[in-house]
């Protein structure tokens, strides 16, 4: 498994069995870890028609399903190819299938996949993608993309795998590996959404001159 471009183990995701195993099917390793992902759950109550108290009282209605949602960046800027090659692996997996036979067309559901990173993984259906190419080769070619993606996960599990205490996970670190068109500014902003803590990465990896930063420097970035 190659490792991402801040040299850490990629977060990965592929196409899981009917008991959540891996699939020989699509798997995708990320360019770029998430800096943080959400995972939420709602439950639905409704209130009782009559009620005499100041206090409207609830009765459960249903449970919702639980989500994961996380933004991942994949640049081929360095390859000089299209980045489209790789995100179109993820557009594959949410496309149906139809099955076809001598009486009907059976569509068949998109493949269950899994989210994975260490001790996270995230057995789900991909519900919501959404790409942004924002960097392009002369003749227009796209080679860095933002992908907003939502996995709806509709069985509740653990999703945090056992870890053997003995075997450690090293400190935590977030890296940022430097790449064509990246200020500090446009970092803070992604990592932090806040353009203005610069200063702090600047700060933490000893650089005096902002502009000095250089494409495959691996820069340090602090907790906040």
């Amino acid at each position: 498994m190659p490792n991402t471009r801040g040299d850490l183990v990629p977060a990965t995701i592929y196409e899981v069995d009917k008991n959540g195993k891996k699939a020989s099917g699509i798997s995708v390793d990320c360019m770029f870890n998430p800096f943080e992902y959400t995972v939420s759950k709602t439950n639905t109550y409704q209130e009782q028609a009559r009620n005499d108290a100041d206090t409207p009282k609830g009765e459960f209605f249903k449970s919702g399903a639980q989500t994961l949602k996380l933004n991942l960046v994949f640049d081929t800027y360095e390859e000089d190819k299209d980045v489209s090659l790789e995100t179109n692996k993820l557009w594959k997996l949410m496309m149906s299938k139809t099955q076809s036979d001598s009486s009907q067309n059976e569509k068949i559901e998109p493949p269950q996949v899994a989210f994975k990173w260490g001790v996270f993984k995230f057995v789900s259906f991909i519900t919501n993608m959404t790409q942004k190419f924002s960097l392009f080769k002369k003749d227009g070619t796209p080679v860095r993309a933002n992908v907003d993606i939502t996995f709806t996960q509709y069985k509740d599990v653990n999703d945090y795998e056992r870890q053997n205490p003995t075997s450690g996970g090293g400190p935590i670190e977030r890296v940022w590996r430097v790449i064509a068109g990246d200020r500090l500014d446009t970092i803070a902003d992604r990592v932090f959404d806040d353009s203005s803590k610069w200063r702090l990465i600047a700060e933490y990896n000893n650089i005096a001159d902002p502009l000095s930063i250089r494409p495959g420097q691996q820069l340090r970035i602090p907790l906040d």
